[in-house]
């Protein structure tokens, strides 16, 4: 029996034949010449695929079989749900029957990004993204010197590196290994821009676009000029970047409904409740058309839905999963010999805080480690300004407490968390109704709170109330703050590895998801 291959061949070599002969002198190309050829190409093609696929199967079922638990040791037992922020019960692993720790949630839960499927991937994740003129963003930072972003700081160390700041070094062994950063807490902007420019369902055609990304560094702006400065001076480039906005065909679509932007410092830099110069700040998210749109801030007003709080950055910008996880197995076994601690200063005078009671409380108790901020280097400022200071501090603590000082949130909440310390809150919106995008639901499984005002009357002691926790709730506890790392750290902008949810993804994702919801309200009529 002829093969495939000869038997589409012979047909070829007679179809030729046939064309060649002679017809009056001159030979005549046939339609049967070229049926042969197409046969024949379409046969081989099929002979080629057929091997091809056994071969790639065959490669398959011999490839040793790669498992978490071969690349990972074991060390919790309690996962974190990313979508939902809920706290969970342990999942088990079919092939392995052990409950994904902490470190393989990152592995598990982000499995699907790491290898996006190139069909459909980007479907309803595509983000159009402004090319605002420069004085909008690049220019803000190209004019970083003394007395420019900031009133008495030279910012330029940290725009360094897309808003890092400049590389940490290990500090005696305090931060091992890649990804560490002296990061200003207020960069949020540039961290966010530098992460979106090198997002991967980017697209030009905002009619694709699932949401509209504004790249206006608005907090890095208003900064220049909260501290003695005109109203008018405050506001001039926060009307311009309005005005430019609201003249753009991608606006006039849903009123800037499906538009987003990121103002890294507190709302209460935003709202300012009247025209005169004496009081703090701009009313940048006061102002109509900026209330259409999504603002992702450090920390959100309660009478508001525009806005999402985001986590603070922190030190810590990891390349890949592979660096979150080695961190999280870092302070899962570090040894922790206080009970408490407290870094910060007292706030005299303000009857918002419990600060000054916290500080007497951890002086008297021979299980606290106060870092005491006190605003003279001799006094510890030096060290509250060291981020190994601070690191050192909450590593070797169970518990960090976590007060209010000028606004409700703080910094050193997600600095905590990055040291495996449990936050201790004297008022729930300190976090509760802050992060809701990016902690669980159950506050009680990774915090404690202990109303703040009590502890102002002198009538609870925080060192009794931490003492009663057992042991087994503490371990627990912990390795619930551990999971939350992944969530609540910025990854390296300039990263091409990132493969885990980050802070910069829970916040991307919220937004998609809110838009979507606006879009079917409005086709629905609502």
């Amino acid at each position: 029996m002829k093969s495939t291959t000869t038997f589409a061949v012979e047909i070829q070599q007679d179809a030729v034949d046939a064309a060649d002969k002679p017809d009056g002198g001159v030979p005549r190309p046939s339609r049967v010449r070229h049926l042969a050829i197409l046969t024949a190409a379409f046969c081989a093609l099929v002979l080629y695929a057929h091997y091809a696929i056994q071969g790639s199967m065959a490669s398959a079922l011999f490839k040793p079989p790669v498992t978490v638990s071969s690349l990972l040791p074991s060390l919790a037992s309690i996962t974190i749900d990313q979508d939902s922020g809920r706290a969970e019960q342990p999942v088990m692993l079919a092939e392995e029957h052990a409950p994904l720790t902490p470190q393989a949630s990152v592995v598990e839960a982000n499995r699907s990004t790491a290898v996006p499927t190139p069909s459909g991937h980007c479907d309803g994740r595509y983000i159009y993204m402004y090319d605002m003129p420069p004085r909008f963003n690049d220019d803000l930072i190209r004019d970083c010197g003394k007395g420019r972003l900031h009133p008495w700081l030279d910012m330029c160390p940290y725009v360094a590196n897309d808003g890092m700041g400049q590389p940490l070094a290990h500090d005696g062994g305090v931060f091992p290994g890649r990804g560490w950063y002296s990061t200003d807490q207020f960069m949020l902007d540039l961290i966010f821009h530098a992460r979106m420019k090198r997002y991967e369902c980017l697209t030009k055609d905002p009619s694709l676009a699932a949401a509209v990304f504004v790249p206006f560094y608005a907090g890095l702006e208003s900064g220049r000029y909260l501290y003695n400065y005109s109203i008018s001076t405050r506001d001039a480039l926060q009307l311009d970047a309005i005005d430019w906005l609201v003249r753009r065909p991608e606006w006039r679509a849903m009123g800037g409904r499906d538009h987003f932007l990121v103002a890294g410092r507190t709302t209460w830099d935003f709202r300012r409740e009247a025209d005169v110069d004496e009081q703090w700040g701009t009313k940048l998210l006061t102002y109509p058309a900026v209330q259409n749109m999504t603002a992702f801030v450090l920390e959100t007003s309660p009478l508001t839905r525009s806005n999402f709080a985001v986590p603070y950055p922190t030190y810590f910008h990891p390349e890949a999963a592979a660096d979150v996880l080695a961190w999280q197995e870092r302070v899962q076994k570090v040894g922790r010999r206080w009970l408490f601690s407290f870094a910060g200063a007292p706030r005299p005078g303000s009857k918002k805080t419990v600060r000054a009671e916290i500080i007497r409380q951890c002086r008297a108790s021979s299980l606290c480690n106060l870092l005491h901020c006190g605003g003279v280097v001799g006094g510890g400022a030096a060290d509250c300004n060291s981020p190994a200071g601070v690191m050192r501090v909450f590593e070797a603590s169970d518990f960090c407490l976590e007060p209010r000082g000028d606004t409700a949130t703080r910094r050193s909440t997600f600095d905590a968390i990055l040291a495996g310390c449990i936050p201790v809150f004297f008022h729930p919106g300190s976090a509760y109704t802050q992060y809701t995008l990016h902690f669980p639901r159950d506050h009680g499984r990774y915090s404690v709170l202990i109303p703040h005002a009590g502890v102002a009357a002198g009538n609870v002691s925080i060192e009794e109330t931490l003492r009663k926790i057992p042991p087994e709730v503490v371990r627990r506890m912990r390795e619930e703050v551990i999971g939350l790392i992944p969530r609540v750290v910025y990854a390296d902008p300039r990263s091409r590895r990132v493969a885990f949810r980050d802070a910069f993804d829970v916040a991307l994702e919220a937004v998609i998801d809110r838009v979507a919801k606006r879009r079917r309200g409005e086709a629905a009529g609502l």
